[in-house]
């Protein structure tokens, strides 16, 4: 078990022993017989609880209680005292401690005490590890009749059993989430949290508090201390996306975590420890970013142990019909529409488009149709027109080109028709500002 417990206790039998019967039963215990390096000790690393002695020289427990609960809240405190001082025992309580034992004591009743705050302190992590749980999309579904699709499921088939970190690459709106849930809910890990974050969605600041959570005072606004996603997955799995959008100074400090299994909360002086399995996702070529120094080449190998690529959507257009008619099923019952299902045209027009957003571009243009169809099937008018266009222009054309070049030049149009607005292109294309920016940029 990772519970860690300070003793503070002047007579020098009483601490060892207490000590060596708190290791005896799983705990990590240290002691010390003073309250100024119990204190340092607390401020130097992580402690769940503290069991001091209210009276010991220079600083006493009650003062040593103080100080701990107005820095360190969320560390718990057992007040030892004497028989004839029960009073101080309930002025330590006012102040903030968790319960007191008075000696001399029976070491089967302290035990008793300690495994009751441990479970406390359990579920109270488990609580927040559970709602965030709760919260998520559990529902995994993989919609597909390609060859390609089903070696990937083969992969990760095979690493249920294994507790690998893994990247998934490929191009935006691919389904990296998706596949990385699956790896997830198909291990052993699977009744632990999956979280997730999106590393482009927040600055270098905001990530690492994300992440790494913040003490009390770490910065302005942080009233109190907070958890990150690190430490709320302890036990299960973190999916980190677009991860080489992180710093290379939020890289060292991901490295840590995975090397040594603790990391230190923003502002904080404490390691914190924990088991977390890191899955990471990116659309960018990771051996070009580590050649340009934007990727820490000992990260990519501590969390490249397994690399599953997903292919683009042009790349299984078998796919497209199903995936249709699923996101079909998926979003009708949002919309007062009795749509049944798609005209031959309106498919054929699908098949043959390339999907520069992929499986996410194609939900978004399935939805939106669903919002304009007023006949019994979707047409090829409820579809956007820049589809049918994009069909005219590049089939037929008597040359071929790149599907780069398709990409762009679908990409130059729909900028076009929003008058320039490229948030508003990227938004309708299904891909973030960061990915259409990539595309226009392709030579």
């Amino acid at each position: 078990m990772s519970f860690k417990i300070l003793i503070a206790e002047d007579e020098d039998i009483t601490l060892k022993h207490l000590v060596a019967v708190l290791k005896s039963e799983g705990y990590e215990s240290s002691g010390t017989q003073n309250g100024q390096d119990a204190l340092r000790m607390i401020e130097g690393e992580y402690f769940d609880l503290l069991i001091t002695d209210i009276k010991m020289p220079g600083m006493s427990g009650l003062e040593l209680l103080s100080r701990v609960k107005s820095k360190y809240p969320e560390i718990e405190v057992i007040i030892i005292t004497g028989f004839g001082t029960i009073g101080s025992a309930v002025e330590a309580i006012k102040k903030g401690a968790i319960d007191y034992i008075t000696k001399p004591f029976d070491l089967d009743e302290l035990i008793i005490r300690v495994k009751k705050i441990y479970e406390q302190k359990q579920l109270q992590k488990e609580n927040v590890a559970l709602k965030t749980f709760l919260e998520m999309d559990k529902k995994v579904h993989v919609i597909s009749r390609s060859e390609s699709i089903a070696k990937i499921l083969q992969i990760i088939e095979g690493l249920k059993e294994s507790e690998c970190n893994v990247v998934l690459t490929g191009e935006s709106g691919v389904g990296k989430n998706l596949f990385a849930k699956m790896v997830h809910y198909t291990s052993r890990r699977q009744r632990r949290p999956f979280l997730a974050l999106n590393c482009a969605t927040l600055t270098e600041n905001l990530l690492a508090s994300e992440l790494f959570g913040y003490e009390k005072g770490a910065f302005t606004g942080a009233v109190k201390s907070k958890p990150g996603l690190v430490e709320i997955a302890d036990g299960g799995t973190l999916f980190l996306d677009e991860i080489t959008e992180m710093t290379t100074n939020l890289q060292a400090k991901l490295l840590k975590v995975i090397e040594d299994g603790d990391f230190f909360r923003v502002g904080g002086t404490k390691a914190i420890k924990v088991d977390v399995r890191f899955l990471g996702a990116t659309n960018q070529n990771l051996n070009n970013l580590i050649s340009e120094g934007k990727f820490r080449e000992d990260l990519y190998y501590r969390l490249n142990v397994m690399e599953i690529y997903i292919p683009p959507l042009r790349e299984h257009r078998e796919d497209i019909e199903p995936l249709s008619q699923y996101f079909l099923a998926k979003h009708l019952p949002k919309y007062n529409n009795k749509v049944k299902g798609f005209t031959k045209e309106a498919m054929t027009i699908l098949k043959h488009y390339s999907f520069p957003g992929n499986v996410r571009e194609l939900e978004n243009i399935v939805e939106r149709a669903i919002i304009l169809e007023k006949s019994p099937s979707i047409t090829p008018e409820s579809l956007p027109q820049s589809l049918s266009m994009f069909q005219i222009e590049t089939v037929g054309h008597g040359q071929i080109v790149t599907m780069d070049e398709m990409n762009k030049r679908y990409a130059e149009k729909v900028i076009d028709m929003v008058g320039g607005n490229r948030s508003k292109a990227a938004e309708m294309l299904g891909i973030s500002r960061t990915s259409l920016w990539r595309i226009l940029k392709e030579e």
